[in-house]
């Protein structure tokens, strides 16, 4: 680990810390534009730099970029499907505060790496049989199994990113309003998650202090996003999805 969760590393990181956490702060705002594979960067950092305490020194990042992506996307998207995830992503959390608690540290990153790669298998799925594919994202038990799998993979190692956009790119949703859903969605996942983390001690004052400072390259990577967004094609932009999912998964499950 290059930084150790303490209130003096965490105020006073290396050279080498800060690079990194510019880094993953980048990539945080990135994969609120839209890329959620980069996203994934950013847990990848922040697990490495804090460990298990990644979870809830990342969270008040994501909870700042939500905020900021919002707006943006507002008029792109509604409530309505929010309110459809919501009673199954809060199960998972609830399993996942239970197993983040009691798991050891180093199960976290194979399992949500098996999550992934389900979620891509599904995908490719939507792929090469489409009409399977649509007749099963449009099922109940689809969107009660892709909502417990975020809800578990957020509270886990805030990486439900890939789980929550490849269960809507199945369903059909165009690039602008499916970041828009996703916004919604994770402001208030990532709001209701934020009280337990400080009780698990994630999400401590000191942290904060260091979220802080990354705001700036926060908001930047949300612009950069932003913009790179208008010039990918749609289907460009699903399989770049995909392979950012393929890479994190592979990743988590076979080299934490």
């Amino acid at each position: 680990m290059i930084l150790e969760k303490n209130g003096d590393v965490i105020e006073n990181p290396t050279l080498t810390g800060w690079i990194l956490l510019s880094l993953a702060a980048l990539c945080v705002g990135l994969g609120k534009a839209g890329f959620s594979g980069l996203g994934l960067i950013a847990v990848f950092i922040m697990a490495e730099l804090f460990g298990k305490a990644s979870v809830g020194i990342l969270l008040p990042m994501l909870i700042v970029a939500d905020i900021s992506v919002y707006p943006m996307f507002r008029k792109h998207a509604s409530w309505k499907p929010v309110w459809r995830l919501l009673p199954p992503a809060i199960i998972g959390m609830a399993i996942g505060l239970f197993l983040l608690d009691g798991m050891p540290e180093e199960w976290a990153k194979p399992v949500i790496g098996s999550l992934i790669l389900v979620m891509v298998a599904l995908q490719l799925v939507r792929q090469f049989a489409p009409d399977y594919a649509h007749r099963l994202a449009h099922s109940s038990g689809f969107g009660m199994a892709a909502g417990g799998f975020a809800g578990i993979a957020t509270t886990i190692a805030n990486a439900a990113g890939p789980v929550f956009q490849l269960y809507f790119l199945a369903r059909r949703l165009p690039k602008m309003e499916l970041i828009g859903v996703g916004a919604r969605f994770f402001l208030l996942i990532n709001l209701i998650k934020l009280p337990f983390m400080g009780g698990l001690s994630f999400t401590t004052w000191e942290s904060l202090m260091l979220n802080l400072k990354l705001v700036p390259l926060i908001l930047l990577g949300i612009f950069m996003g932003r913009y790179l967004l208008q010039l990918i094609s749609q289907r460009v932009f699903e399989w770049m999805i995909v392979g950012f999912a393929v890479l994190a998964g592979v990743r988590l499950l076979f080299f934490s």
